[in-house]
């Protein structure tokens, strides 16, 4: 009689760890499934970010103010010699190759789906430059703030120098935020992927690109004394 009690109060000690389990489970399942919360671990991710960027900022501003006039003057011509794109430059970043797609279009479809564009150029770059790549290159031609890149009939032009498929962009910058950048879901690599346009990626702690050839002349633009608005 003793040992079935001793089962009976065994079976129902399992039972009631058995239900309090099913109940912690759901209740987890609930805390993942709740957009809400999801939303607050997403913001504050976000806060952390902004966080360390303004952290960064504000050690350089110390910087600055630590520094001389002299020392001051001498990294804000080596930042604007820098950011001009006049200097070669170097550092970690990525390469990417893109060339036309070798699938054969189907009766009726418009075959210059299948090639590289102006437009998907564009795009790239437009991503690299979001996740904060600070030099680009497209077949050797540095990108500056008055670069173009348009279509020339089979060939895309890059500062007024044509240039034919495959084209290698290089990316100076963060690897693993200009890798996200181009493989994230639902991006341009996925799309230009759906007409079968080639692209590769590699990733390198040693990437060259080199400096702006061409001439910088500014004729109408020139330096106001005007104060900013709301200043």
């Amino acid at each position: 009689m003793r040992f079935e009690k001793g089962r009976l109060s065994i079976a129902c000690v399992c039972m009631v760890l058995g239900f309090m389990l099913a109940i912690q489970f759901r209740t987890t399942q609930d805390i993942k499934d709740n957009k809400p919360l999801q939303r607050v671990e997403v913001l504050t991710e976000r806060i952390q970010k902004l966080e360390s960027e303004n952290q960064s900022l504000q050690d350089e501003l110390n910087d600055i103010r630590n520094s001389s006039g002299e020392e001051h003057s001498q990294k804000m011509a080596q930042d604007i010699v820098l950011l001009s794109g006049r200097t070669a430059v170097e550092g970690p970043g990525i390469v990417i190759t893109i060339d036309d797609s070798s699938q054969k279009s189907t009766a009726g479809e418009d075959m210059n789906l299948y090639l590289v564009h102006d437009e998907d150029l564009l795009k790239v770059i437009n991503e690299l430059r979001a996740a904060g790549a600070e030099a680009i290159s497209i077949n050797g031609q540095r990108l500056t703030a008055t670069s173009e890149i348009r279509c020339a009939g089979p060939t895309v032009s890059v500062n007024n120098v044509r240039s034919a498929p495959p084209f290698e962009i290089r990316a100076i910058g963060s690897i693993h935020d200009l890798e996200n950048a181009i493989n994230m879901r639902g991006g341009v690599a996925d799309t230009l992927k759906v007409w079968g346009i080639n692209m590769t990626l590699q990733s390198s702690n040693n990437v060259w690109i080199p400096a702006y050839k061409n001439p910088i002349s500014y004729k109408y633009a020139t330096k106001s004394a005007k104060q900013e608005e709301g200043k």
